[in-house]
């Protein structure tokens, strides 16, 4: 996996490079989503072989074990997945898949969580349908990190396979920045329902 530049120390840094992302990427979070943002951040700088992990299998294994288990297995495999698409796109290539199947497998493990909690806490919920956009904000915190002039690290094949398959406004404004075009938005694409809790500058 490729190391990150990117190594904050305090909460108060993580924050400031979260909020620095999401005015670069014209998103506007809310507390809860960006607090769950940051120590996500906190925790995979910590255990940086966390994304090591078979996503597939620890989905697929979520049936076995207590509800508690079988939860904290499904929020596992949502953070791998929000992790590996935003910060490492690139290697879904080497696994030989695209970034859509970790955003439909993250946006569909996050549901699970909400649907099976007793108390049904909206937060999982709006992960899963926000999971674009904070998979938008980790690809600027990465671009940001890596070059001042902001260029995406995505190859133009990927960029419009993403934005083709998940709606991204990161991938459209690479496509933009790098053949100097619109896309054509195709038709019949399920983009994620906009929230209503994220303000676009």
């Amino acid at each position: 996996m490729s190391e990150l530049v990117i190594q904050p120390t305090t909460t108060a840094q993580w924050h400031a490079l979260v909020s620095d992302a999401e005015h670069a990427a014209g998103y506007t979070l809310g507390e809860e989503l960006e607090s769950y943002l940051v120590f996500l951040l906190m925790r995979f700088t910590r255990k940086p072989q966390m994304l090591s992990r078979v996503m597939a299998l620890d989905y697929l294994k979520q049936t076995h074990g207590s509800r508690a288990a079988r939860g904290q297995k499904l929020k596992d495999v949502g953070d791998h997945c929000l992790l590996f698409s935003g910060l490492f796109p690139q290697h879904a290539e080497k696994r030989m898949v695209k970034v859509s199947y970790f955003v439909k497998l993250g946006r569909s493990a996050y549901q699970q969580v909400f649907e099976n909690l007793h108390n049904h806490d909206t937060l999982y919920s709006h992960l899963s349908k926000d999971f674009v956009t904070l998979m938008d904000i980790l690809q600027t915190m990465r671009d940001i990190q890596h070059d001042n002039n902001h260029k995406t690290h995505l190859s133009p094949m990927h960029a419009f396979d993403l934005w083709h398959d998940t709606g991204s406004n990161h991938a459209y404004r690479a496509i933009k920045s790098m053949t100097n075009g619109d896309p054509v938005k195709p038709a019949f694409v399920d983009f994620p329902d906009d929230n209503p809790s994220l303000k676009r500058h």
